[in-house]
């Protein structure tokens, strides 16, 4: 096992230990907490995965999307949506234009 992937184990573990909290209040606390620090952390997180994709399309000869979202564990839907500049969610889409 690689270290991204211990490391992706051991912060499930702790959030399956955020759910294990047996009295409900200081549960839903420690949920808050957690989703508070979740919010801040996965913009940045965002903003690096966008550029690492725009960066592997740029490359001479560029990196297909179905390469890039093989290489990134991610769907080819979600490449094509960061290539665009899309965020959010599907009912955030601007329609097409006809």
């Amino acid at each position: 096992m690689d270290d991204a992937s211990e490391e992706v184990l051991r912060v499930s573990d702790a959030l399956k230990a955020v759910d294990e909290i047996a009295d409900l209040e200081e549960r839903v606390r420690a949920r808050n907490q957690v989703l508070a620090l979740q919010a801040q952390v996965v913009k940045g997180w965002h903003a690096e995965r966008r550029d690492l994709v725009l960066s592997m399309r740029a490359q001479e000869p560029p990196v297909t999307i179905r390469a890039i979202a093989a290489r990134l564990e991610m769907s080819p839907g979600v490449v094509q949506d960061i290539i665009r500049g899309h965020t959010g969610s599907w009912k955030n889409r601007p329609p097409k234009e006809a």
